[in-house]
């Protein structure tokens, strides 16, 4: 995925989780954050993050933030992106062989998951989580409880009951990374309901992504260490 009219900019502050506060050339500008999770370790004074002008000029707010510098680590944290992504990957073959049919946001039981697919006589359910969080070159999630994740899981191992197929894609919305771990420090129960789901037969699945200012996408399989 891209994104047009990229440009960077100074984080200031984060008033709430919806804005952002930062400087473009020294101008303060208050700016749309597309991500409504905690992002503590990213959003920090003095951080250079990359907006993307919006194409609504009625909007209040200019610009979105789609992107943080971490050191010298390249950060994506545009929450609609890993659906995009992952939904390119899958569809150029990498998700499913002979894939026939991709569906984004199907509700199935008392669970809407991201994705409903077919490739022949296989079908299944996929949920698609972005991953920010990172710490010493690995990444974990979530950053924040997640009882609607815990749910999602649930839903998936419900799928397999019934025949279908089911996957949790973890999208870490960077690159480079050792291996993705579920973050049982803040959320234990989304740890052991995921580990719980993928014993049932859920397919587990991290991948890590190349990142410019401007660009996402799907780079390859990371480590799953449950």
């Amino acid at each position: 995925m891209k994104y047009d009219n990229i440009l960077p900019a100074r984080f200031v502050a984060r008033p709430n989780r919806f804005v952002a506060d930062v400087t473009i050339d020294g101008r303060p500008e208050r700016v749309h954050v597309k991500n409504t999770g905690r992002c503590r370790e990213l959003l920090v004074p003095g951080a250079r993050v990359w907006l993307t002008r919006s194409a609504n000029p009625a909007r209040k707010t200019a610009y979105d933030l789609v992107a943080v510098e971490k050191g010298e680590r390249l950060v994506n944290m545009d929450a609609q992106a890993p659906n995009k992504v992952f939904a390119e990957w899958a569809e150029t073959g990498g998700f499913v062989p002979g894939l026939t049919l991709l569906k984004a946001e199907q509700t199935h039981g008392d669970s809407r998951f991201d994705f409903y697919w077919e490739a022949g006589d296989r079908k299944g359910f996929v949920e698609v989580k972005g991953v920010t969080l990172e710490r010493d070159g690995a990444v974990y999630f979530p950053d924040a409880p997640t009882e609607r994740g815990v749910k999602h899981l649930r839903g998936l191992t419900a799928c397999l009951e019934e025949g279908y197929e089911a996957a949790v894609c973890f999208v870490i919305q960077m690159g480079e990374v050792a291996f993705f771990s579920p973050n049982d420090e803040t959320h234990p129960a989304f740890g052991q309901v995921l580990r719980e789901a993928a014993a049932a037969g859920v397919r587990v699945l991290a991948l890590d992504c190349k990142v410019t200012p401007d660009t996402l996408v799907i780079g390859g399989p990371v480590e799953v260490r449950l």
